[in-house]
């Protein structure tokens, strides 16, 4: 016992042990202090992205599906602020309609901010202006996987190209006739359909055609009917990423959709100030403001938070699905084409 311990050693009716002391450890070698290094420039990759993806610049497809004289080649020339659709293309109003659903792509480069953009518009007048639209729907899924079809061969071929051309419809505006009422048997059969192959986002044409109420009402019930029905529509719940996803998409799914939407491409002044608008014996509806109606929030969804979303579900959900379905039917690969065969023995 040490002389402090001797002194208490009456006081005390309990020795406290003296605490041994620990063995000696080798220190561990520390982490390298950051203030060492200084800056390494991982932020940078970013940047690296950015520029490597403004050089190739960006392909969007999108489709337009409903009845005639529903407004769609107004609302995507509003969405775009350019004429992107086919009233630039040729199209004349005096053609018949047509007697089965046609086609037509129109591809524009579009450029802002040092940004470039491929869009395509795919246009299918004819569709549901029939007597019988029985089975109308058949064209655009033949459409959307001839798409599929052709990326498909590009990328199994043994010397493919470094950037395959990407001509998969990536989102489809379906337009929904302003009834009030409930969606005809014809949208719920397409929706059902070409759910399960493209991204479909439901919009209600011309809403100004509806009191608010009425608006309110017919949103509501469009959604229910879609739920009972079965129908996914786009953002699929399945394939939220994360809670922000979730939480984000959810309050698109249960009160933005459908867009109840008013595109217009003639300009009025409003409080001195240029609109987009369409003019009204008892007023202006301006396009962009959100209390006339839906599309802002519509152009916000589909270009400005959701866009490079709706080309990576098309990817890796509905064109990993035609490309898993192919490949098995197929024992593995396509049916070499006569040009790829061609191809491949001059390569030899």
């Amino acid at each position: 016992a040490g002389p402090a311990e001797s002194k208490n050693e009456g006081a005390m009716s309990e020795m406290v042990p003296e605490p041994r002391q620990k063995p000696v450890v080798p220190m561990k070698p520390t982490g390298i202090n950051a203030n060492l290094l200084g800056y390494i420039g991982i932020d940078t990759i970013i940047e690296q992205m950015r520029k490597k993806t403004m050089k190739t610049g960006f392909d969007f497809n999108i489709m337009v599906v409903g009845q005639s004289g529903l407004g769609k080649s107004t609302l995507v020339n509003t969405l775009f602020k350019s004429q992107v659709s086919r009233k630039t293309s040729g199209w004349n109003r005096e053609e018949k309609i047509p007697k089965t659903v046609e086609i037509k792509a129109i591809g524009h480069v579009i450029e802002e901010g040092g940004v470039k953009m491929k869009l395509t518009v795919i246009d299918t007048p004819g569709f549901g202006d029939q007597i019988n639209n029985e089975n109308c729907w058949e064209p655009i899924e033949k459409y959307i996987n001839e798409q599929y079809e052709k990326f498909l061969k590009e990328e199994v071929n043994i010397a493919r190209k470094k950037r395959i051309p990407d001509t998969r419809v990536h989102c489809c505006l379906y337009f929904i006739s302003p009834t009030g009422h409930s969606l005809r048997p014809l949208d719920l059969e397409f929706m059902k359909h070409l759910s399960k192959v493209v991204n479909i986002i439901p919009v209600i044409a011309k809403a100004d055609t509806m009191t608010l109420e009425e608006k309110t009402e017919f949103k509501q019930r469009v959604r229910k009917e879609l739920e009972v029905n079965g129908i996914e529509f786009y953002p699929q719940k399945e394939f939220d990423e994360d809670l922000e996803d979730k939480t984000e998409n959810d309050k698109i799914r249960q009160e933005s959709m459908p867009f109840a939407v008013v595109g217009s491409d003639k300009e009025y002044q409003v409080n001195g100030k240029r609109v987009l608008g369409r003019k009204t014996p008892w007023g202006i509806i301006e396009v962009e403001n959100l209390s006339h109606c839906e599309f802002a929030l519509l152009r916000d969804f589909v270009i400005r938070t959701h866009l490079q979303d709706l080309k990576e579900v098309t990817h890796n959900i509905h064109y990993e699905t035609y490309r898993a379905k192919r490949l098995n039917d197929n024992g593995g690969l396509p049916p070499m084409t006569v040009e790829t065969e061609e191809n491949h023995e001059s390569n030899l």
